[in-house]
């Protein structure tokens, strides 16, 4: 086991470790957020033939390659074609078709005039202008040609991927297993939400923090509750939930005081360490461990901390191993609107809220930003990192930050300025 390395060493390690959960075909309204897992190509053409944008007149552009006011063209017409209908007719010289927004266009057609820029003549129309081949004429396939990719695999399913899929007939879809994640909780300060606070205990809030954040990227969190601070009763609670569940997750009991009893409980049960302890701020007391190829996070008992470590480390992993091809943290570029005074022994990262000043991506940081502190993550989109070794940092100074996910809100390639 590595004890006290780096965030990139930690990161590095624990994307060594691959899981693989699995796949399975949900029903085109369950795909929502769901993950990819085979890239989906285009069975047909989207739209399937040619069609008239609007309401008008289909016809032969050399019909009316002299037309103008003076010299208009008569042309009959030869039937009327609705949308959802095909033509029976091909338009022929002299001859247009009626024709309705979203029908095929007749063969022998090659050019839409609209309504409003005819006149009609008994049976037939009159029109004063010209119009160019493949005029006002949605092509075949203009949406999607046939055997185009329309997303690859590993890409997170959108609203918009959802309705070109159901265009082309896709009733179910191929997508990731979503992840089980434990959570547990651990102290003997700890209760239940709904239990009366007596003088020494504080509420699991824990447990419910990173149950959302992990809905938030598609995971399913499971709860095994709150285990005492016995080594036996710790490692019985991760040892069950590794029975179900693809990862735990825990907090409380990793850090060097006589009750941090984690490493302990986790070495009886037989799982292996990975790295303790991360050369970060807050958020460093980190215990990474295996059993059974399953990945076990210990995070630390403070709640801030506990979730500025869930984001660096336990984000990333869940995404990766929910099939995600971009899995990694987003990174953009920030100015700091306020300056940070105290100096950073080791890389600190500060949380604070996006915002866009005279063109600028700016971070607004959050006015309290000790271990404890939850209420800090509440609206958070980044996390500002602070360099080792950093002395005072005036404001508007530019800094690195990772963009938080929540939901399936990303940065594209960090493109804010």
């Amino acid at each position: 086991m590595k004890t006290m390395v780096s965030l990139e060493e930690a990161s590095r390690l624990m994307s060594e470790m691959r899981q693989e959960i699995g796949t399975e075909n949900v029903c085109l309204m369950d795909a929502l957020y769901r993950v990819l897992a085979q890239d989906i190509l285009a069975g047909e053409n989207v739209p399937p033939f040619n069609r008239s944008p609007f309401d008008g007149y289909a016809m032969r552009a050399a019909d009316l390659a002299l037309a103008s006011r003076e010299r208009p063209v008569t042309l009959s017409v030869t039937e009327e074609v609705p949308a959802g209908h095909m033509p029976r007719l091909e338009v022929s010289p002299g001859q247009a078709a009626k024709i309705m927004t979203g029908a095929p266009v007749p063969a022998g057609a090659d050019c839409v005039v609209k309504f409003e820029e005819t006149r009609e003549d008994g049976d037939g129309i009159i029109v004063s202008a010209q119009c160019k081949s493949g005029q006002n004429i949605i092509p075949i396939g203009e949406d999607i040609a046939k055997g185009t990719m329309i997303a690859p695999k590993g890409t997170v399913i959108d609203p918009a991927l959802i309705g070109m899929m159901a265009s082309l007939g896709m009733e179910d879809v191929p997508v990731y297993r979503q992840p089980n994640v434990a959570i547990l909780s651990t102290g003997d300060e700890v209760v239940p939400v709904g239990a009366e606070l007596t003088q020494g205990k504080t509420r699991n809030s824990n447990t419910y923090a990173l149950a959302g954040a992990l809905l938030a990227i598609g995971a399913k969190p499971v709860f095994l509750g709150i285990a005492r601070d016995e080594t036996e009763a710790i490692g019985a609670a991760v040892e069950s939930g590794l029975r179900d569940a693809d990862m735990i997750i825990t907090t409380g009991g990793v850090s060097v005081g006589d009750y941090d009893l984690m490493q302990e409980a986790l070495q009886k049960i037989g799982a292996r360490a990975i790295f303790w302890r991360i050369r970060i701020k807050p958020g460093g007391a980190v215990l990474a461990a295996r059993k059974y190829g399953k990945m076990i996070l210990c995070l630390s008992g403070s709640p801030a901390a506990a979730m500025l470590s869930f984001h660096l480390l336990a984000s990333p992993y869940v995404c990766r191993m929910a099939g995600r091809s971009r899995w990694q943290n987003e990174e953009i570029d920030v100015a700091l609107k306020s300056g940070i005074n105290k100096p950073s022994f080791h890389k600190r990262f500060v949380r604070g809220r996006l915002a866009v000043e005279d063109g600028r991506s700016v971070m607004i940081t959050a006015e309290k930003q000790g271990n404890g502190v939850l209420d800090s993550f509440i609206g958070t989109a980044l996390l500002g990192m602070i360099p080792e070794g950093s002395g005072p940092i005036p404001p508007g100074t530019r800094i690195k930050a990772y963009v938080t996910r929540a939901g399936n809100f990303e940065i594209g390639n960090g493109q804010l300025k």
